[in-house]
């Protein structure tokens, strides 16, 4: 099959969470398989200054925004050997983040990623690349299958070719005021319930849900649970008419890249039979942070976006029995400003239990993963999470809420499974979180139970050769609909 993977972020060149990761290491998976697959993002300023190989091109395109017919440029780079494609724009995509600020969302952004998105359909068929399968992703890339089903339905070129949506986070659906229509060059005609109208305003998500001719998101359980008036965010209505087209396929990781037994940037390389290497990151790490040194203490390391979703006010509730109790956290993490004002205050206290790090660090965070004892995962709600599967190879057991994918992936022993890999909680609040981790630090002075469950994670799969399978088969579904 010819794949285009549309992607408004794509790990290592641009990300801020989970759709990086999916987006750098899916594309790869089915490489391997023997697709031809390609990728498109946005030439970012993170990805312009980076040490990446950037190949100009003459290709260009223009497309319509704010009534003002807008220029771009096709630039190129690959990540092992899968061409990527730049779409170059400086006045939207030349910006210290990507999507926006701590205090909120660039006030352009319907311009920006419509922009992106007509600029993909329109370079398509400059490309001499007339792709199977165009897999967009969350409410960035939602407008091509809507430009695309609206606009091209006669066009020869995309007839034989299947729109495939996958929605990594429902909370994010491209809400904009209506007078966003005109400047991403629709009509009228667009604004009905059955296609862009949301409660006065355009949701673009909505309109790719109901355009693209498969629909999935990153995990069964977040599947199920998107359908339902608590979890639906308001589109529950349209998964539901959508429900025989839509389908949850679970997440993988990229196990040559997270790899505890060749990791670079880590303190010492280990595997699931010589966890003593584990032993000496966790020292290495309380020294790094100016942590207390006991091997004894066990060392809680959170990983995380810090937002509302993330669990954070649970956290908070609980740190002044974290205080109390034997134990030690890293945190890393960037975010709201709410909860970046809270950690910062932490941040500045003398403390040989907390290490926080109110910044994004690569090399940080897989030392976090490689030290610390228990992973902690609070989360609201959570698509699929990879964090969890990371830690798992990683040999860090999860403390989880059960939810979405986290409920997919990380079982308890008090729930009876022969072989547990973690400790879950149901209920949103503290009190549970605690019971949680209460179990989490009795089981970790059994240091035999302790390094099963250990083992059982590090030992389990959660790589992209099933999960990449699972995408193939749902790309043969979107072709045999769009044959029918």
């Amino acid at each position: 099959m010819k794949i285009l993977f549309v992607s408004s972020e794509v790990s290592p060149f641009a990300k801020t969470g989970g759709l990086a990761d999916v987006a750098g290491s899916l594309p790869k998976a089915l490489k391997k398989n023997g697709h031809d697959v390609r990728i498109i993002m946005p030439l970012y300023q993170c990805v312009d200054a980076g040490s990446f190989t950037i190949k100009k091109s003459r290709k260009g395109f223009e497309v319509p925004v704010d009534g003002i017919i807008q220029k771009g440029l096709l630039r190129q780079t690959t990540l092992a050997d899968i061409p990527v494609y730049l779409v170059e724009k400086k006045e939207y995509f030349q910006r210290p983040e990507l999507y926006g600020t701590s205090a909120g969302d660039y006030p352009d952004n319907s311009q920006r990623f419509g922009f992106f998105c007509r600029g993909v359909v329109d370079l398509l068929k400059r490309l001499d690349f007339r792709p199977d399968i165009i897999h967009c992703n969350d409410w960035q890339t939602a407008l091509i299958p809507f430009l695309i089903k609206q606009e091209h339905q006669d066009d020869p070129f995309f007839t034989k070719t299947a729109l495939v949506y996958t929605i990594h986070n429902l909370a994010y659906q491209g809400i904009f005021e209506r007078e966003a229509l005109s400047s991403l060059g629709l009509n009228e005609s667009h604004f009905t319930i059955d296609l862009l109208e949301y409660y006065g305003k355009i949701n673009l998500m909505k309109g790719g849900m109901l355009t693209a001719d498969v629909i999935n998101t990153v995990s069964n359980a977040y599947c199920r649970e998107i359908q339902t008036k608590e979890m639906g965010c308001g589109l529950q209505g349209v998964l539901q008419h959508r429900s025989h087209d839509l389908y949850g396929i679970l997440n993988g990781i990229d196990y040559q890249d997270w790899n505890p037994s060749t990791d670079p940037l880590i303190f010492k390389n280990y595997t699931s039979t010589t966890l003593s290497g584990k032993a000496a990151n966790k020292k290495n790490l309380q020294n790094a942070l100016g942590l207390e040194q006991n091997p004894a203490i066990p060392l809680l390391g959170m990983i995380t976006r810090l937002s509302s979703q993330k669990g954070l006010d649970l956290l908070e509730a609980l740190l002044p029995k974290f205080e109390e109790q034997k134990l030690q956290l890293v945190l890393l993490g960037t975010g709201d400003e709410k909860y970046m004002k809270m950690l910062s205050t932490l941040q500045k206290k003398p403390s040989k239990k907390f290490s926080i790090n109110l910044t994004f660090d690569q090399a940080l965070s897989r030392k976090i993963y490689a030290a610390s004892d228990m992973f902690l995962m609070p989360s609201l709600y959570e698509p699929c999470g990879l964090g969890q599967l990371i830690s798992f190879r990683y040999g860090s057991v999860p403390v989880v809420r059960k939810t979405g994918g986290l409920a997919d992936t990380v079982f308890d022993s008090r729930d009876g499974v022969r072989e547990p890999n973690g400790f879950t909680f149901d209920e949103y609040t503290p009190e549970a979180f605690w019971d949680a981790i209460s179990r989490a630090l009795e089981t970790y002075n059994d240091r035999k139970k302790w390094d099963k469950i250990v083992r059982s994670g590090m030992n389990s799969d959660y790589s992209w050769d099933h999960s990449g399978a699972e995408y193939e088969a749902l790309y043969e579904k979107a072709l045999k609909k769009i044959r029918m």
